[in-house]
């Protein structure tokens, strides 16, 4: 196709998108499997969301207490909200919003704390500019239509395709995409902006909270969508500083199974708890957040290690720790709302007396530096899809093997002998790579693996799945391991999965770490494991000369638990180099020029 062809088939994929939105559910096929049926069988709680069981029937009697107190909250916060900026409302403020604003009042309050109406009158029109811009222009849509149709679709007004709120938040994200240049479209974005609008009656007043959010310093969220992710690297760091002082045990436990913050934490600060705890939990600490600021993340993160201290270190292994944070805890944090609150600001109590509250101020990368609503067409390659290179072959490279990490740094902390650990790394039947399974499987039998794509494109931050941190995660451990010349990845362009004509585009994730902050005994990234199957019938045989692998008779020399390898890539052209030949290790050494003879045969597990 040339490319007037191109740029007519992106126009009309784009045209049919917004339009089935400016539809809705009238007149718009949609498919069965985006659709689920609502049973009657299914029902909902206060908050929206459809349950495959029935709720009890009988309302807890401690929880009908809680309910008859926020009715007669309600009366508090209605005449507070009419008296906003005076005093007294100030003076009560503090106390009131801790105890939890009452559901039905939360979009007030919430465009309240933070000043939208304010930013709104002063920015007339600009919302509806914007949105006949991105119906027009936008290179986003295509992937914003996507996650659209799988955030919080367990919501009773997510639940339908083209729903109305299906609709607000498809035009809040499209026409943000064209406001702010700079950050453009972020998959984690489809999460925050889900629950402002799932909140406010008006799309626009959910559009202005959100730049709010990115842009105003006591949020500043614009540095963990933009490219980089600059402010994610920030608070991650700062996270391990306020473990490694105030829950050192719980550190060191991580440490020993290989488990890297962002493993565990990614939604924690990308989306302030979303889909990482209760729903109800989830509300109160946002109200906080909207009132304190970015400290409450902060904060937050810590206490949720500290009320699970006990549990967490009674597991054994990565993927259990990060199942329990991930998972379990979403389904039931094991502590009421209330006591968790109070933890909660005992927490920032603590933190603020060892200085910790806070990891400081924003870096210039953080800050937005491209002026708002101002409109560049995009590039002939954003709106086909063209993808651009994005990633040096060291990265690539790199990449492949960097899933490895986490679990050679948990052998490495559990190896008693250290000088044996410093230069061999051994290789048995948890091995990664095995069809069999991988260590880093969760529940879903998805992998850390599966995020990592070669050309860097990335999958939603928003999935619900637990290996929705599987992306960062991998970039995180690459620049931590292998910090590059610039000391970043180029993790935003407007770039598809596709090479040419899908026309919308799939952002590359990255991560900024500059600074490495491996575990203790963190084995070199220049060692490679290598997991060798064993197979009595068919015994593959490597051969020195050319690295071809031919069949053979099975070995009789040695067992099968002996069927190990240990390989230690040196730097040193003159080291000797072990090869393996017929089940044996072969004491060749290759001196430029000259050949010397085997000197000895080792079995295989003997090396």
């Amino acid at each position: 196709m040339n490319e007037e062809d191109l740029l007519k088939r992106s126009a009309e994929e784009r045209d049919k998108i917004f339009k089935r939105y400016e539809q809705g559910r009238d007149g718009t096929e949609i498919d069965p499997w985006e659709d689920p049926g609502f049973e009657v069988y299914h029902a909902t709680d206060r908050y929206g969301f459809i349950h495959d069981k029935r709720l009890p029937s009988k309302v807890d009697p401690q929880e009908a207490r809680k309910l008859q107190i926020e009715v007669e909250r309600q009366k508090k916060w209605l005449k507070m909200l009419r008296n906003w900026d005076s005093p007294q409302a100030r003076e009560k403020m503090h106390s009131r919003v801790y105890k939890g604003i009452p559901n039905s009042l939360r979009s007030e309050a919430w465009c309240k704390l933070l000043k939208v109406e304010i930013v709104k009158n002063a920015n007339k029109g600009v919302y509806e500019e914007m949105r006949k811009l991105a119906r027009k222009y936008s290179t986003d849509a295509r992937q914003i239509d996507s996650d659209v149709n799988r955030q919080f679709r367990e919501h009773l007004h997510y639940r339908e395709r083209y729903s109305i709120k299906q609709q607000m938040l498809f035009n809040v994200l499209t026409a943000y995409a064209m406001y702010n240049s700079e950050v453009g479209y972020c998959q984690g974005m489809s999460g925050l902006a889900g629950v402002l609008v799932m909140y406010m009656m008006d799309e626009e007043d959910a559009f202005w909270a959100v730049h709010i959010l990115l842009t105003d310093p006591k949020y500043a969220m614009h540095g963990l969508y933009k490219e980089g992710f600059p402010k994610l690297t920030r608070f991650l760091a700062h996270h391990d500083k306020i473990l490694t002082k105030l829950l050192p045990k719980v550190k060191k436990h991580f440490d020993k199974h290989g488990l890297d913050t962002i493993l565990y934490s990614l939604k924690w600060f990308f989306v302030c708890f979303i889909e990482r705890v209760p729903f109800s939990l989830c509300l109160r600490i946002w109200d906080i957040y909207l009132l304190e600021g970015e400290r409450v993340i902060t904060a937050m993160a810590y206490t949720i290690l500290k009320m699970h201290k006990r549990s967490l270190l009674k597991f054994t292994d990565m993927d259990s720790i990060v199942n329990f944070i991930q998972v379990k805890l979403y389904k039931d944090f094991l502590y009421d709302d209330d006591t968790v609150i109070r933890e909660l600001e005992h927490s920032m109590d603590l933190l603020r007396r060892n200085k910790l509250d806070h990891p400081g101020p924003p870096t210039n990368e953080e800050i937005p530096q491209r002026p708002f609503g101002v409109f560049s067409e995009p590039s002939f390659e954003e709106i086909v899809g063209i993808r651009k290179e994005k990633f040096s072959e060291t990265e690539k490279q790199t990449q492949e093997i960097v899933a490895l990490t986490s679990e050679m740094a948990r052998e490495s902390a559990t190896e008693k002998d250290e000088e044996r650990e410093a230069s061999h790394l051994s290789v048995g039947g948890d091995s990664v790579g095995y069809t069999g399974g991988s260590k880093f499987s969760f529940e879903d039998g998805s992998s850390l693996l599966d995020g990592c794509d070669p050309n860097g494109s990335r999958r939603s931050l928003a999935d619900t799945s637990v290996t929705s941190t599987a992306d960062l995660s991998v970039f995180s451990t690459v620049t931590r391991s292998h910090p590059h010349e610039n000391n970043s990845l180029d993790t935003h362009s407007n770039i598809s999965d596709n090479s040419v004509g899908s026309g919308f585009l799939q952002k590359p994730v990255g991560s900024a770490h500059s600074t490495p902050r491996a575990t203790p005994h963190n084995p070199s990234p220049d060692v490679l494991r290598i997991y060798v199957p064993y197979s009595p019938l068919e015994t593959p045989v490597a051969s020195p000369q050319n690295g071809e692998v031919t069949k053979g008779p099975p070995p009789t020399s040695f067992p099968r638990e002996m069927n190990k390898i240990r390989i230690k890539i040196d730097n040193n052209e003159d080291a000797a180099t072990p090869l393996v030949e017929h089940g044996q290790i072969i004491k060749n050494f290759h001196v430029e020029g000259q050949d010397l003879s085997p000197s000895e045969h080792i079995p295989i597990g003997h090396a």
